[in-house]
């Protein structure tokens, strides 16, 4: 089984989504091999793809025609997808890329995309794709994920996508010309799948391979002080009280933690980032209690070890206390929206409590 990646094609996404357990499931269960094969590029400190990579996969699908995704010369959005597509890895080297890759897979195929010996890549042309990117930050921080043809920047996109075809086809010499050729591109594919095949890849040795094992990183909570704490909570406040009254703590927090990151989340980088405090206590406050009639979880904030802060890769470091039958542990993310939503109660603990944990992997 090989997966091609390639911004611009939808099964880009298919590499970088939640479906890349699914694969790692299937090869073991049918013993078959994946293979990701992805453009080359030097990319930047967080995006394993320069903008001289973006610039020609822009070229490249403003070039297409009858493309059965709709993302063609045709397509009115064609840079905003693209950019979406780009930013499917921001915050993420070229190194952290290809490592997560490898120590899913056991190898990589790297597919020649750009010449070595290219000019910097033209003022305008770079200008262009800064400009996008600025405006692809704005809409996403506001809109999320809806389409660039709606909402508050409606106009400001339909003038980046004129600009950036001009700024293109204005440079077609350029972008034509640092392109790999493309038979080679296929030649040296071709030689490397054929080295795996045989048997003859090597694999890197990284320091990060040992965590091969390892799903996530978190500061384990103590049950027995947490279910004490949260009765302690409940005798001070009739509302706590209440909802905790049909709840049985005792089974539904057998286990108790703040997850620092996971791997499927933030890469196998960003686990093993927290190496270093192995073992550690970890002081925890406990700032506000959030529930709704199927969730319930612990506001959060991470303490130092050693005088350096510990910070989650999550965007809201919490504690999941309890879920309804049914729904998953991982939903308790959405607490605080559906607080703003009104479907919520946020009660804030104050003065926080602190309790200690310790640093583990799990």
């Amino acid at each position: 089984m090989f997966l091609r990646g390639d911004i611009g094609d939808s099964s880009y996404a298919y590499i970088t989504g939640g479906l890349v357990h699914e694969i790692e499931d299937m090869c073991r269960s049918t013993k078959a091999s994946a293979v990701p094969v992805v453009p080359d590029s030097e990319g930047t400190e967080t995006n394993p793809f320069s903008l001289d990579a973006l610039a020609v996969f822009m070229f490249r699908v403003l070039h297409r025609v009858n493309h059965p995704g709709n993302l063609d010369k045709a397509s009115p959005n064609a840079g905003y997808v693209l950019l979406m597509f780009y930013h499917l890895y921001e915050g993420k080297s070229r190194k952290e890329f290809e490592s997560e890759l490898i120590e899913r897979f056991g190898s990589i195929v790297k597919m020649p995309l750009l010449t070595p010996d290219r000019n910097p890549l033209p003022e305008p042309v770079k200008s262009v794709l800064e400009e996008g990117i600025n405006l692809y930050k704005l809409h996403t921080n506001r809109h999320g994920r809806l389409e660039s043809t709606k909402g508050m920047y409606t106009k400001d996109w339909a003038k980046w996508e004129k600009q950036l075809r001009e700024i293109l086809f204005d440079n077609s010499g350029y972008l034509n010309s640092v392109q790999a050729p493309f038979e080679l591109s296929v030649k040296q594919v071709l030689e490397q799948l054929r080295a795996i095949a045989k048997g003859e890849y090597t694999t890197p040795r990284t320091e990060k391979r040992k965590f091969g094992n390892i799903v996530f990183a978190a500061v384990s909570l103590p049950v027995t002080e947490m279910i004490s704490f949260l009765s302690n909570l409940g005798e001070r406040n009739p509302e706590v009280e209440a909802f905790l009254k049909d709840k049985n703590m005792e089974n539904s927090l057998a286990k108790a933690h703040v997850t620092l990151a996971h791997k499927r989340s933030h890469g196998v980088t960003a686990v093993a980032s927290y190496g270093p405090f192995l073992h550690q206590e970890v002081p925890v406050d406990m700032i506000a209690l959030l529930f709704s009639d199927q969730l319930a979880a612990l506001e959060a904030r991470l303490g130092s070890v050693d005088g350096e802060k510990i910070s989650s890769k999550n965007q809201w470091p919490h504690v999941t206390l309890w879920t309804a039958e049914g729904v998953a542990a991982k939903e308790a993310n959405t607490l605080p929206q559906l607080v703003s939503e009104g479907k919520a109660t946020r009660i804030e603990i104050n003065p926080p409590v602190t309790i200690t944990g310790i640093l583990d992997f799990f």
